[in-house]
């Protein structure tokens, strides 16, 4: 197995970061020696998992209360690092999303649409504008996104979760292709099927596949965010 790369010195802002697969990167890119920023709506999870840091001993965590549906406060992130920080932001990991209605896509509302796209796609469109500045001043910036398979499978029902994903997909291919000259180094994962609780509430009652717990795919996460890393514009599947 590949040695978790030292992060020590990088600064990394993590979005979904309160449970399941965020939660998890969090700790994981803290023990690797992280100062992680972690946003996400839920502040007394935030507060769990500050403490879980702490109780690790190296890394450092920052919290960023924000509800990023609200696409207004996320144009915000990027100036309040640039204020705390200085001028350049190590690694982003836009992790934050959310599942929405499963119904025939004629049934969905078209507010429901919106909650949907805002969360898992504007949001990510938004935080880009934002935090890009900075990703561009770090020595080796890394830009991964959390996406899903069933952007390409489009099953029945799951109309605005795999139409906000396939339009994420589009979006990180379109941005790497814009630095393939830089330093940047952007792409998407694939986590597979995680067992959070998204999946619980798609598959209350259990699922008839194997899943995986979110510490399984950190080494996959934190791969990519190493200054060694050679993969841009890809969609990685773990």
């Amino acid at each position: 197995m590949t040695a978790a790369p030292d992060l020590t010195g990088k600064l990394a802002l993590i979005t979904g970061a309160s449970r399941g697969i965020g939660a998890a990167l969090a700790v994981g890119f803290a023990n690797a020696g992280a100062h992680v920023v972690l946003a996400a709506r839920g502040t007394a999870c935030l507060e769990a998992i500050d403490d879980q840091i702490k109780s690790g001993g190296k890394g450092k965590a920052t919290l960023l209360p924000i509800d990023l549906a609200r696409l207004d406060d996320v144009d915000k992130i990027g100036p309040t690092l640039a204020e705390r920080f200085g001028g350049s932001l190590d690694i982003l990991i836009a992790n934050a999303g959310m599942l929405g209605p499963l119904s025939p896509v004629g049934h969905v509302k078209p507010k429901d649409w919106e909650r949907v796209m805002n969360l898992n796609f504007f949001s990510n469109v938004r935080l880009v504008r934002s935090v890009d500045p900075l990703l561009r001043n770090a020595k080796a910036g890394r830009a991964i996104f959390t996406t899903s398979a069933l952007a390409d499978d489009c099953p029945a029902y799951w109309g605005p979760y795999a139409a906000s994903k396939a339009a994420l997909n589009g979006f990180v291919k379109t941005y790497a292709a814009e630095n393939n000259n830089t330093s940047l180094r952007i792409n998407a994962v694939h986590p597979g099927a995680v067992w959070t609780k998204m999946m619980e509430e798609a598959f209350p009652g259990g699922t008839d596949f194997p899943t995986k717990k979110p510490e399984d795919v950190l080494p996959g996460y934190l791969a990519l965010a190493a200054d060694g890393c050679t993969h841009h514009g890809e969609i990685i599947k773990l």
